[in-house]
């Protein structure tokens, strides 16, 4: 199931290009969806690592690995502001009644809620997405996608081989997603239990 998920996630980026980092960043902002992966890739194939997928922009060829390199860290880049965009946009429409039934498995309760909302009565809403979540998500959201970028275009041909040897890595995070579900689940029961009696 795992490789059949990571090969549908290569093949998306190889098929797709510019078009699939961004939109696969914008989806990785909001959910996980497999940001390293995709970035990696994208380097990768930005590098010449794969015989006939190239990268293209707006129907022309980049012949230059480099450029492509660039187009491709770039493309992640902007996906991830706009999926971090559109993140701070479902959290303000949701507002404090989403919190309030949600925020327990975030670890938010009432205390948290009330100093954040004095501190965005404080600043406006408007001045943190525009002046400071913005400004502070676009060199974040660029260095990430740069690195894992860089390291798939530094591994170039021998991707298969790299990516083969992370096959148990990709194994233990699904292991401990399903442990922390799992554990999610039994406290959450727990506490149920507990407030019954």
């Amino acid at each position: 199931m795992l490789a059949s998920l990571t090969g549908s996630i290569t093949s998306f980026v190889g098929n797709h290009g510019v078009y699939a980092v961004f939109l696969l960043m914008a989806i990785d902002a909001v959910f996980p969806a497999a940001s390293e992966l995709v970035m990696v890739y994208a380097g990768a194939l930005a590098s010449g690592a794969f015989a006939g997928q190239h990268v293209v922009l707006f129907g022309s060829h980049v012949s230059s690995p480099f450029w492509g390199f660039v187009t491709m860290s770039l493309a992640g880049t902007l996906g991830y502001l706009v999926g971090s965009v559109v993140g701070w946009w479902i959290g303000r429409s949701g507002g404090r009644p989403f919190a309030e039934r949600r925020g327990r498995l975030l670890h938010l309760g009432p205390e948290q809620l009330e100093r954040a909302e004095r501190w965005f009565a404080r600043w406006d809403d408007w001045a943190v997405l525009l002046g400071r979540y913005t400004f502070l998500t676009i060199p974040g959201s660029a260095i990430w996608c740069f690195a894992l970028a860089g390291v798939g275009w530094g591994i170039g041909k021998s991707y298969a081989s790299f990516h083969h040897a992370f096959d148990y890595v990709d194994l233990i995070v699904v292991a401990g997603a399903v442990a922390v579900a799992v554990y999610l689940v039994l406290k959450r029961r727990s506490t149920k239990l507990s407030q019954r009696a």
